[in-house]
C-alpha cells in the first residue's frame, strides 16, 4: 500500500518515466524509504493493469524507448484512498537487527559493544543524511522529520545498551 500510494502521489504532480521516479526517491527520499527499480517497475505495470495509471511510449535520440507514467482518474481516487488508509492505520515498527538483541548475551560483552559501536555509526551516518534536508523547504518535512526522531531515539536507546554492556564487563 505505502509504495504504490508514493508512486501515485509522484505522478499526481507530473507525468514521469519509471527512471524518474526512481532517481527522485533516491535524491530525495532515499534515506528514508526503500523502493528498489524492479520493485517501482512492477508495481507500475500493476496499477496500469488495475487503471490507476496509463502510459505512453517515447523514444530519445538512439536510445531504447521507455514508458512515461501518467495517473489516471481512478488512480487519483486510489491516492485519496490510500492516503487516508496510511494516515489512519498505525503498524507496530519491526526493526532490522532486532532478533539479534534476543541472543546479545551469547557472546562476550566487550565484543558486543564493538559490534554496537558499528551499528550507531550506521545510525549516526543515516541521521546525518537526514539532518541534511532543509524540512522547512520540503513538502516531505513530517516524513524526515518522523525518520529523524526514529534515529535520534536509536542513538539514545545504543548508548543506553553499551553504558550498560561496559559496567557488565567491568564487573567481571
Amino acid at each position: 500500500m505505502e509504495r504504490k500510494l508514493l508512486l501515485l502521489g509522484l505522478l499526481r504532480s507530473q507525468d514521469m518515466h519509471g527512471y524518474q521516479l526512481n532517481e527522485f526517491i533516491d535524491s530525495h527520499l532515499g534515506t528514508a524509504i526503500h523502493l528498489t527499480k524492479p520493485t517501482a517497475y512492477r508495481l507500475l505495470n500493476k496499477m496500469s493493469d488495475d487503471g490507476w495509471v496509463t502510459y505512453s511510449e517515447e523514444r530519445e535520440g538512439n536510445r531504447p524507448p521507455r514508458r512515461v507514467f501518467a495517473i489516471t482518474p481512478e488512480g487519483k481516487a486510489a491516492f485519496g484512498q490510500l492516503l487516508r488508509e496510511s494516515l489512519a492505520d498505525y503498524q507496530p515498527i519491526v526493526f532490522p537487527g532486532q532478533i539479534g538483541l534476543l541472543f546479545l548475551d551469547e557472546i562476550a560483552p566487550q565484543e558486543a559493544v564493538g559490534l554496537l559501536r558499528q551499528r550507531r555509526s550506521s545510525v549516526e551516518s543515516a541521521l546525518h543524511m537526514m539532518q541534511a534536508h532543509d524540512l522547512d523547504k520540503t513538502s516531505f518535512a513530517p516524513m524526515l522529520l518522523h525518520q529523524t526522531r526514529h534515529l535520534e531515539t536509536e542513538l539514545l536507546w545504543l548508548d543506553q545498551v553499551i553504558a550498560q554492556l561496559e559496567a557488565r564487563s567491568q564487573d567481571h
